[in-house]
């Protein structure tokens, strides 16, 4: 049986991250070093196209994820901790990757080939920010369209990060807000 049709009768003929059935086709998981079913997985035109980023992403579409993060199957665990982790600086998808699970050997293979070539987001001093980090703020911030301003010394919990580097999101007054990471440092 070739690779296609093992990972046919495997998704029950579906995309193994949305559960389309059109347009299907196989998607070996880099690093790939020799084609096996076990490091593939059977993916419409859709996911297939915004993973190889030949597409913009559709934030929305990604919601399956929700669903098929709990595949018994470690090669769609791997795809959809990766696409998380590329939509972390949605809530949802934060939340969804803080419940997920995997076994070392498994979280390994899903961090072999995380993209290292954007700018990390540093605070003030230099300190390396993660998404779920708290923050201090050092300096009295204006916050636009809210009519409060957010104080120094104002600890900001469970940050996200956002595509620029030198952004970071995080909740001040229960207002979600947008702060510049130079007027931040880490907790």
């Amino acid at each position: 049986m070739n690779i296609k049709d093992t990972l046919l009768q495997r998704s029950h003929g579906q995309c193994e991250l949305c559960t389309a059935k059109t347009e299907l086709s196989v998607y070996e998981i880099p690093p790939a070093t020799d084609p096996d079913s076990d490091k593939c997985v059977l993916l419409c035109d859709s996911c297939k196209t915004q993973i190889e980023k030949t597409a913009e992403i559709n934030v929305n579409h990604w919601r399956c994820l929700n669903d098929s993060m709990w595949s018994q199957t470690p090669a769609v665990q791997v795809m959809a901790w990766r696409m998380l982790n590329r939509l972390s600086t949605e809530s949802w998808a934060q939340d969804l990757l803080d419940m997920l699970y995997l076994e070392e050997d498994v979280k390994a293979w899903a961090e072999s080939e995380v993209d290292d070539d954007t700018t990390p987001t540093l605070d003030s001093n230099g300190a390396l920010l993660s998404a779920g980090d708290s923050v201090t703020l050092i300096k009295d911030l204006d916050v636009k369209g809210t009519g409060f301003t957010a104080k120094r010394g104002t600890a900001v919990r469970n940050i996200s990060l956002t595509s620029n580097p030198e952004h970071i999101e995080g909740r001040v007054n229960g207002v979600r807000i947008v702060i510049l990471t130079k007027y931040v440092k880490k907790s």
